[in-house]
């Protein structure tokens, strides 16, 4: 039976900052995130299977990011917990704002492979995670793939 590879798409709000950064990100600001996350496995070909012919229910696949990352940082504000910002999540925290202290710099780079660790480790296990596309703006997004990180 053929390999096949499913997307689903995910939509979020986040803000961040990045300590250290030289340019205008290194202020607190936010973004409309879109997420497809790609998996890969063989559809279900027993004709009894009540999911036969998928390879992942795309309701299943949605529970699991939904769960992991979209319920995490959606309206979240997401910050490096080894930089000065701490004082300022502390603060944000305090006054009742959903802010993450996370152990990297918050770019569309890092937080992709935070996102494939989470998802991975959620799936069947006869369906691999294929690749994430992390669009931050209109025009600038991160990807990760597997075969990449062999």
């Amino acid at each position: 039976m053929s390999q096949i590879r499913i997307t689903k798409q995910f939509s979020f709000e986040t803000g961040h900052a990045l300590y250290g950064y030289d340019g205008k990100c290194r202020n607190v600001h936010g973004h409309s995130y879109k997420l497809s996350v790609t998996v890969v496995g063989t559809p279900i070909s027993e004709t009894s299977h009540v999911k036969y012919g998928m390879v992942i229910d795309f309701s299943d696949l949605k529970k699991i990011v939904k769960n992991e990352i979209v319920d995490v940082f959606d309206h979240a504000t997401v910050f490096n917990k080894n930089t000065p910002h701490v004082e300022l999540a502390k603060e944000l925290s305090d006054r009742g704002h959903n802010v993450l202290l996370v152990d990297y710099q918050p770019t569309s780079e890092m937080m992709v492979i935070d996102f494939a660790e989470k998802i991975k480790t959620h799936l069947p296990s006869n369906i691999q995670l294929h690749s994430l596309k992390l669009q931050e703006t209109e025009s600038s997004y991160a990807q990760w793939f597997a075969s990449d990180n062999l």
